[in-house]
């Protein structure tokens, strides 16, 4: 089964989620990557909007859950996938965003039948790192990177689930263990209950790449390419401290240097800013450098377009009729 719809069968089917009708559930459960939140593709009742919706697992605290939704409207940056719409109060919760064709990083390895190439992973943690960047400058930690919440899109992969490990459980109370987060990608410090910081997203980050570039958020140290090896390594250290700064990561997760071509000297100039827009207020910076044609395999851009075509083809839920 294609991995865009893949991850409907064998669980509840939802029909609607606020004003939108589902069409399908975004994620395969048979993944084994935990997510920290259901998320569907649904489409408003006119058939002009198409949105990515997310809903709080069974048993999940509905107004933590809202409440990250709510504080994501602020995200800024290219990649960030901030929630646009969010229930009303008194409403069951959801929040939504628009759609863009994407896979989950999971779904993705699957699609290409294993570990990402070099390539890919440092365009992916490139963007990623910014992405975390802007947001730190704001004064907000994610709390929730981790493979699920990596989505690839043509232009670029979305980072969703903001918040996860805040809305999972509040600060002091251990988080290991709890549905919907990832063992391998939750910081120890926020596993004991921790308060999440900015160096905490760099841990995930690490396991998140290394999920990327091995198909597991623990490999050993000799499983990762040579190339990204300290990078990722360095990420994972269990001491916050230790861990590399942004800026250093840019660096290290920037393209391998080639020879000069011939005539280009020392005139090459220095690499792009971290994050940057053009006169035409797309993104400019160092990542979009990396994120350029061919950037993700072939069969992944092939299963992006499958997807796009079935979702232009569906058509809206017949609605149930009235009960006298």
């Amino acid at each position: 089964m294609p991995a865009s719809v893949a991850g409907a069968e064998g669980r509840a089917r939802r029909s609607a989620t606020g004003p939108y009708a589902v069409l399908r559930e975004l994620d395969d459960a048979a993944s084994g990557i935990p997510v920290p939140e259901r998320r569907f593709i649904g489409r408003s009742a006119d058939g002009d909007r198409t949105v990515l919706i997310g809903v709080p697992l069974p048993g999940a605290d509905p107004g933590r859950f809202l409440a990250e939704a709510e504080t994501s409207r602020y995200l800024l940056g290219p990649w960030s996938s901030p929630a646009t719409e969010v229930a009303a109060p008194g409403d069951a919760p959801w929040h939504a965003r628009p759609y863009v064709p994407a896979l989950p990083l999971p779904a993705a390895l699957s699609v290409h039948g294993g570990p990402l190439p070099e390539r890919t992973v440092r365009a992916l943690g490139a963007a990623l790192v910014e992405t975390l960047v802007i947001g730190h400058g704001q004064g907000l930690a994610h709390a929730g990177v981790s493979p699920a919440a990596v989505l690839l899109a043509a232009d670029g992969p979305r980072l969703t689930c903001f918040g996860a490990a805040r809305a999972a459980a509040e600060d002091g109370t251990p988080r290991s263990g709890l549905p919907g987060l990832e063992s391998g990608s939750l910081p120890p410090e926020q596993a004991t209950g921790g308060r999440p910081h900015p160096t905490g997203d760099v841990y995930a980050l690490g396991a998140t790449l290394a999920y990327a570039a091995t198909g597991y958020t623990v490999p050993e140290r000799e499983e990762l390419p040579a190339a990204l090896r300290t990078v990722v390594t360095a990420c994972l250290s269990r001491d916050p401290a230790a861990r590399p700064r942004p800026a250093e990561l840019l660096d290290a997760l920037g393209p391998v240097a080639g020879p000069p071509a011939p005539g280009a000297g020392a005139a090459a100039g220095p690499p792009p800013p971290a994050t940057a827009l053009d006169a035409a207020g797309n993104p400019a910076g160092r990542a979009a450098a990396l994120l350029g044609p061919g950037w993700l395999p072939g069969r992944i851009i092939a299963a992006l377009a499958r997807q796009s075509a079935e979702l232009l083809a569906a058509t809206l839920p017949v609605p149930p009729a009235p009960q006298d």
